[in-house]
């Protein structure tokens, strides 16, 4: 499971280091794809043949289902992580998440999440305002 979140920054070739804490589990070889509410979504490769294979089950059903599996599915990319614990995010991944020098590194349980520092600032503000809420409604 991950959780914690960790600030690390891009070298100018696009990569970026894993948290010494995630890289065990994460193994030698991750996918990175196009997450939710413009950020990146890092899986170990068993997690992601589960996700994959959820997104799949939807993606020649309803417009919502297909738009989701191939935002996140044709956004994929195997990304190996070098002996430092770096990986490298293609250009397409970090315009998406319009990723700057400084990010946040998330876990959220099964996978971990790529944020531009200033947007993870700004939303967790937002979520923290609002978790009662929330919880409520969740509840």
């Amino acid at each position: 499971m991950f959780i914690g979140e960790y600030r690390h920054t891009f070298d100018a070739k696009n990569r970026i280091s894993l948290p010494a804490k995630f890289r065990k589990e994460l193994g030698s070889s991750v996918i990175v794809t196009r997450g939710l509410d413009h950020c990146l979504f890092v899986y170990p490769k068993t997690a992601w043949k589960k996700e994959a294979a959820k997104l799949a089950a939807h993606s020649t059903g309803s417009k919502a289902g297909r738009g989701l599996s191939r935002l996140m599915l044709a956004g994929a990319n195997e990304a190996d992580v070098d002996s430092a614990g770096r990986i490298l995010v293609p250009d397409y991944l970090k315009s998406f998440a319009a990723l700057s020098v400084k990010s946040v590194i998330a876990g959220v349980n099964e996978r971990v999440e790529i944020w531009d520092e200033v947007a993870w600032e700004t939303y967790t503000k937002e979520i923290e305002s609002t978790a009662d809420e929330l919880a409520e409604t969740l509840a």
